[in-house]
């Protein structure tokens, strides 16, 4: 049997800021899995910045993951149903968690690791989307950034910028449960408010309403111990000059960069690292992978307890995930950013 569907995939490499004519929405039949397979029926699928950098013309890539390629689909983690199995211990009906995001249909390997698949537990009372969110890399990203590269104790300050996105809000509010002073910076008024009079932040800034140093500067007079960096550019040069001695710098992102037609300037105050004693620690959190089952029994608590606020910016249908990823890219949506395929 042949199924009918769609996929989306990389038109050109955008120059900049990625537009509609970036990508292409493609017609295309998908057969029966064969041995070793499954055909899965998408569901959800999670859109995250960092796609932007395996869309080329950024000059990055994401260690071992490849960039995208012309006239190929796109990948990212997805949620969906099993229809057909040639793989023991999948069964049709069952929900499962893989890479082949972007496309109605797909055949996910399961003895393939960079296909990442995984079957979501039955009797999991969380749904199934937040295998794409709190329960998947993003959120264990924030856990993995402040406390297994970051150090963060409790009666530290960390500075989490980008707060307002899935990974950062996230972040506040992790930091702010284990008890620690939290600073955070988004680009809105509406996010600074969600990320002070919702989430706990002790102070929170729009990083458009001056120069971030002078920003951090109010927010954060005594120095802070902890950067949680998303941003890179102005953000990391405000950071040097505020981390006390020995502060830490977790670096899980610098989406200032990932539209830029030529490599940004990097900071001119680094010299900062040697006189503070400072530490900068690149990470994707898949390295600390032995680490997930603990930061999941957390989640489930702390949301048994009704301690995490959460947010998800959805968009219906795969025909809108380009726009959806285009406005992820410009601050335009707050937490995790999924598109829903049913």
């Amino acid at each position: 049997m042949t199924h009918r569907g769609r996929e989306v995939r990389l038109h050109k490499v955008p120059r900049g800021v990625p537009g509609p004519d970036s990508f292409l929405i493609a017609d295309v039949e998908v057969g029966e899995p064969v041995e070793g397979e499954l055909l899965v029926r998408n569901q959800w699928m999670s859109l995250d910045p960092a796609m932007r950098v395996r869309m080329g013309g950024s000059g990055g890539s994401i260690g071992a993951v490849p960039n995208y390629e012309i006239g190929q689909a796109l990948d990212g983690m997805a949620v969906g149903e099993v229809l057909a199995s040639t793989v023991a211990g999948y069964e049709p009906g069952d929900l499962v968690v893989h890479s082949q995001g972007w496309r109605d249909y797909a055949r996910p390997r399961p003895d393939t690791p960079g296909h990442r698949v995984a079957k979501i537990p039955a009797d999991e009372p969380l749904p199934p989307q937040s295998y794409l969110g709190l329960l998947s890399l993003v959120g264990f990203t924030a856990y993995v950034g402040l406390y297994l590269v970051g150090g963060l104790e409790r009666d530290e300050t960390v500075w989490v910028s980008a707060a307002g996105g899935a990974v950062g809000s996230l972040a506040v509010q992790i930091a702010k449960l284990n008890g620690s002073r939290v600073v955070a910076s988004a680009g809105s008024a509406d996010k600074v408010a969600y990320l002070r009079d919702v989430l706990g932040a002790d102070e929170a800034f729009d990083y458009h309403d001056g120069p971030v140093g002078e920003l951090l500067g109010k927010a954060a007079p005594d120095g802070i111990d902890v950067y949680f960096e998303n941003v890179g550019g102005e953000h990391l040069t405000a950071a040097l000059d505020a981390l006390r001695p020995g502060g830490r710098i977790a670096l899980c992102g610098l989406v200032s960069s990932y539209n830029a037609a030529e490599p940004p300037p990097g900071p001119t105050n680094l010299f900062a690292m040697v006189s503070k004693g400072i530490t900068m620690t690149g990470f994707l959190a898949v390295q600390y992978a032995q680490h997930m089952a603990e930061y999941r029994d957390l989640v489930r608590g702390w949301l048994a307890e009704g301690r995490l606020d959460y947010r998800e910016t959805v968009t219906t249908g795969l025909e809108n995930a380009p726009q959806a990823l285009i406005d992820a890219l410009a601050g335009r949506t707050v937490g995790k950013v999924l598109v829903d395929l049913r």
